[in-house]
Order: structure tokens, then C-alpha cells, then sequence
């Protein structure tokens, strides 16, 4: 996927970027102007070698943050969420693609909202064999 055109979107988290996790002090802290509770509609959680996988999934919802950047600070921030996921728009090896789905907020409005969802190659192997997280949140994996 491109940049989104027109104004910078919020970003949806759900695993090693949420409070509390390993990354969100490493990329968050500093850079964020808010960061609230929201889900994100149609897709399941799996999980991963220490970190989480969203996949398309009818009827399905993961939890997370809405984490919206600091505009002074959205391009770097960008930049380094798409390194820490190894997304490089349009090459095949991605793990993970960043695309933009609807968000639900906790008063019940939807957003637009960047978020990293399993490349196809990576969904389709999740589906067949992964281990889905059922509660959608990666903080109660136990």
C-alpha cells in the first residue's frame, strides 16, 4: 500500500505496540498524542514466534489501541512501524501488509486507521495450521 492521501490516519495496534508491550516504549513514547481502546471489526488474532498476526476474518474482532502520532513526528513514526513490521510496499516476502481498515472506538464511532495485517502468504498459512488467539487480545494470551 501507498501513503494514505489527504490527512495523516491513526494507527491501530494490537500486539508488541500496545502499553505495556516491549515496542511501545521503543516507538511510541514521546510520539504519540493519543492512544485509546478500539477494535478492529472482521478479522481474527493468531499468534506468532512473540508477537501477534491480525487476518481478515468475517465476524471476527481483535483488540488493541487507536495510537494517533504527533504530526511532527507521523512520517518517522511511519517509517519505523513499517521497518519494526518488514513492510516493503509490494514486495512478496512481507510478513506483514500495512493497509487501512474502519476502527471502532470505545463510544461506538468508527475511524479510519493504518493497520499491519498478515501478508496473504502468512493469512492463508494461519488459517490452515496457526494457533487464533479466541478472546482477540493479544494481552490475554496468558
Amino acid at each position: 500500500m501507498t501513503p494514505h492521501p489527504g490527512p495523516p490516519l491513526p494507527f491501530f495496534v494490537y500486539g508488541t505496540l500496545r502499553p505495556g508491550e516491549a515496542n511501545h516504549d521503543l516507538f511510541l513514547r514521546g510520539r504519540t498524542t493519543a492512544e485509546e481502546p478500539a477494535r478492529l471489526p472482521d478479522t481474527a488474532l493468531y499468534d506468532g514466534p512473540g508477537y501477534p498476526y491480525a487476518v481478515d476474518a468475517p465476524g471476527g474482532e481483535v483488540r488493541g489501541e487507536l495510537v494517533t502520532a504527533r504530526p511532527e513526528s507521523y512520517d518517522t513514526l511511519l517509517t519505523a512501524l513499517d521497518r519494526l513490521e518488514e513492510y516493503i510496499p509490494g514486495d512478496p516476502r512481507n510478513l506483514y501488509e500495512r493497509v487501512t481498515r474502519p476502527v471502532l472506538r470505545a463510544d461506538g464511532t468508527t475511524t479510519p486507521a493504518w493497520v499491519y495485517l498478515a501478508a496473504p502468504r502468512i493469512a492463508a498459512h494461519l488459517r490452515a495450521t496457526g494457533t487464533r488467539i479466541e478472546t482477540g487480545d493479544w494481552l490475554s494470551r496468558g
